[in-house]
C-alpha cells in the first residue's frame, strides 16, 4: 500500500508529542486489515502510572457525530424533517419567528445563529472567546454542578444571535446539539442518552463507549490536565467532573478502538443509510470555537491536504482532554488519537494563543497516521 503502516515511524511521532509537553497520549491507526496502536507518557503525573492504548477517555464533541447519526435515523423513519423548523417540534424552547426560521439541518450544521451558552453558564468565561479576559475559576466552581439541559438551552437562545438562520459562515455552538437531544426525546419518547446508546452505540457494537450518568470515568483511564492557556500552572486534574454542562452533545466516554470502529461502520453505511451519509458530508463554512473557518457537514467535517485523499471525522475537547478521529473517504485508512491535556498555548498581550511545540508535533503525528511515512 502506498500509505502502509510503519510502526517505527508512528511510534516515534507519538513519542514526539509526549516530549513536546503532553503528559500522555494514545492512538490507534488502521489501514485495511493492518492495525497499529500504542501509547506514550503517563496517565498520572504524580504516580507515573503509564497510559495504555486501551484506556477509556472523554472524547468531547466527537459525541456530536453520534447525536447527528441518531437524528438522521429518525429522519429516515419520517419522524423528523431535516428542513422542518425546530419550532414545530420544540415551540417552548425556540419560540416565535426564530423557531420558524431555524430548521433541524441548521442545528446540525451550526448555521442556526444561536449563541454558545458556555460563557453564560461559566461566569469566569464570560468574555469567551476573548481569551485574555477569561479565567479558569468557574471550572472549579462547577465541577459537581448538575445543569439542566433546558436551562443551558435558555441561555443560548436568550443570548444575542451570532448570525441569521441559515447564514454562512455559521458559528459552532453547543446550544444547537442540546436542542437536537431535546428533539430526540420528543420524537422517541425516551431520553437522548438512551436512544443514542441503543441505536448508535450498541448498533455499532461498541463495548467501551457510554454516555456517563455521574462524574467519574469507569474503567481504566487517564487523569485529565487542564492548563487554560497557562493560567492553571501546573495544569489541574479535571478527570472527575459532572458532564451535564454539555450533556449528550459532548460527554461521550470511548476508546480509540471504539471510535475507529464507529467511524468505519458509519462510512460503510451501517449506522445510517447511504443517502443520510451523503447529507452528513454536505458542508458549509462554519467558524469553529478556535475562531477558524472550517467546512462542516451534519456532525462530520473534512480534513483535507492538497494532493491527498480527503478524511472525514470529528474532534473534541473537554476540560483537560481531547481527541480526534478521522477516516479516509474510502474507509480504508483511519486514525483516532487521545491526549490528556488541553489548552496548552499561552496567550500574548492581545489574548491570542501562541504556537507551542505540541501543535507541530500533533500535526506531524496526524500526517503520518493519515498518509504514512
Amino acid at each position: 500500500m502506498s500509505d502502509h503502516l510503519d510502526p517505527a515511524v508512528l511510534t516515534a511521532a507519538l513519542e514526539d508529542v509526549h516530549r513536546a509537553g503532553v503528559p500522555g497520549l494514545f492512538a490507534e491507526v488502521r489501514d485495511g486489515d493492518q492495525v497499529w496502536s500504542a501509547a506514550a507518557g503517563v496517565a498520572d503525573v504524580a504516580t507515573g502510572r503509564p497510559v495504555t492504548a486501551d484506556m477509556r477517555h472523554r472524547v468531547g464533541s466527537i459525541t456530536k457525530t453520534f447525536t447527528a447519526a441518531a437524528v438522521l435515523q429518525q429522519v429516515e423513519k419520517g419522524r423528523i424533517g431535516l428542513d422542518t423548523p425546530i419550532g414545530r417540534y420544540l415551540p417552548s424552547l425556540v419560540p416565535g419567528e426564530r423557531g420558524e426560521a431555524i430548521t433541524v439541518r441548521m442545528l446540525i450544521n451550526h448555521t442556526s445563529g444561536l449563541a454558545e451558552y458556555l460563557p453564560y453558564a461559566y461566569p469566569s468565561l464570560k468574555a469567551f472567546p476573548v481569551l485574555a479576559d477569561t479565567g479558569p475559576q468557574s471550572l472549579d466552581d462547577h465541577r459537581f454542578t448538575r445543569f439542566q439541559s433546558t436551562e443551558l438551552i435558555g441561555m443560548g437562545v436568550g443570548a444575542p444571535a451570532v448570525g441569521a438562520p441559515g447564514g454562512t459562515p455559521g458559528v459552532y455552538s453547543n446550544t444547537n446539539y442540546l436542542l437536537l437531544c431535546e428533539l430526540l426525546e420528543q420524537v422517541t419518547s425516551t431520553t437522548a442518552e438512551q436512544y443514542i446508546t441503543r441505536n448508535v452505540i450498541e448498533r455499532a457494537g461498541l463495548r467501551n463507549t457510554e454516555l456517563p450518568t455521574g462524574p467519574d470515568i469507569d474503567g481504566p483511564h487517564s487523569r485529565l490536565y487542564e492548563a487554560w492557556f497557562g493560567m492553571i500552572d501546573p495544569p489541574r486534574d479535571y478527570s472527575v467532573y459532572d458532564m451535564s454542562w454539555v450533556g449528550p452533545s459532548a460527554s461521550l466516554i470511548s476508546t480509540v478502538h471504539d471510535l475507529n470502529r464507529f467511524f468505519g461502520m458509519l462510512l460503510a453505511g451501517e449506522i445510517v443509510s447511504p443517502s443520510s451519509l451523503a447529507e452528513m458530508r454536505r458542508t458549509v463554512p462554519v467558524v469553529s470555537q478556535e475562531g477558524r473557518v472550517i467546512e462542516y457537514g451534519l456532525g462530520l467535517h473534512p480534513m483535507e491536504v492538497p494532493g491527498r485523499p480527503t478524511f472525514w471525522g470529528h474532534g473534541g475537547t473537554v476540560w483537560g482532554g481531547g481527541a480526534l478521529s478521522m477516516i479516509r473517504a474510502d474507509g480504508e485508512r483511519q486514525m483516532s488519537v487521545a491526549v490528556n491535556t488541553q489548552r496548552w498555548n499561552k496567550l500574548d498581550s492581545s489574548g491570542t494563543p501562541q504556537p507551542h511545540a505540541i501543535d507541530a508535533a500533533l500535526a506531524a503525528l496526524y500526517r503520518v497516521a493519515m498518509y504514512g511515512g
